[in-house]
């Protein structure tokens, strides 16, 4: 599915709460496209570390599936509270509702897991409109212009490395770790069937917290089945050669080909990725192409 100019899209705010200038520039961008932008009643709301209370975040997302006048639905920044908000949510509402363009990151990755679990849903892990990235980065803006309106074939990491070279097929998915660990034994933590390309990352998280939590994943048998592994930004996770280090420790003996260095995430450059689609992982070319 994809967007056209004269598209109304929403803007909720499933985790945290959200800057008003931060928005409105991303809104800005999003008019800029030709997209019509609707921000969701509860955007704006405060509650501590959340974007309002659970209920008026669910019905936000909800309303916003649901209405078929809209044509997308972005997040507007992560933080914390996605996960709460679940089972709130009437899936079936949506599922009838019909599939819609999805954009989110971070704390998002609860998100995407769900709509991959409910609906099967194809998703976008990207740029939301209130992070910097976006109305920063044009490499940023360039990737999601391309994602929303006309698809993508193929990124590649301009400093990618191979920890363990190889080329990969399968279904790509992933996120932000500690979301992946903390979403186990939840309907939605279980990963898909079949082979699949992971796509890792995260943010202030010390390597013995990330070590803790691929161990989680690594014994809850959530790898079984992967075929290649892609890692991308990890801002503020320590000394490289450190996480580098622990990395290749946990994930090396998986024995599938591993990306270092790609620029998806919340690093300065946050490129987007079809989560659901079908793709190709070269560590020779350090290139992610993509089918469908």
């Amino acid at each position: 599915m994809k967007l056209a100019p004269g598209d109304l899209v929403a803007i909720v705010a499933p985790s945290g709460p959200v800057g008003a200038a931060a928005l409105r520039r991303g809104v800005a961008i999003l008019k800029g496209w030709g997209l019509r932008v609707r921000v969701a009643p509860h955007v704006a709301a405060v509650s501590g570390y959340l974007a309002g209370p659970d209920a008026a975040r669910a019905a936000d997302f909800t309303e916003a599936w649901t209405d078929p006048r809209v044509r997308g639905v972005l997040c507007a920044r992560g933080g914390y509270g996605a996960q709460r908000m679940l089972d709130l949510i009437d899936w079936e509402r949506l599922r009838q509702a019909g599939p819609k363009v999805f954009v989110g990151s971070s704390d998002i990755t609860a998100l995407h897991a769900a709509l991959a679990h409910h609906l099967g849903q194809v998703t976008y892990f990207g740029p939301m409109p209130a992070g910097t990235a976006l109305s920063r980065d044009r490499l940023t803006a360039d990737t999601l212009h391309r994602a929303l309106f006309t698809g993508l074939d193929a990124l590649r990491a301009p400093a990618g490395e191979a920890l363990v070279p190889g080329t990969a097929r399968g279904v790509l998915h992933g996120g932000t770790i500690t979301l992946l660990a903390t979403s186990l034994g939840a309907p939605e933590g279980a990963p898909p069937a079949g082979d699949r390309i992971v796509f890792l990352e995260d943010v202030t998280e010390a390597p013995y917290r990330l070590d803790r939590s691929l161990t989680q994943l690594l014994r809850a048998g959530w790898f079984e089945g992967v075929t290649g592994i892609v890692l991308g930004s990890f801002v503020d996770c320590g000394p490289e050669e450190e996480l580098r280090a622990m990395l290749t420790d946990r994930l090396g003996p998986l024995g599938v080909p591993i990306l270092w260095g790609f620029p998806a995430g919340h690093g300065p450059t946050q490129l987007t990725l079809p989560f659901g689609v079908r793709a190709e992982l070269s560590t020779a070319t350090a290139t992610l192409r993509f089918f469908g």
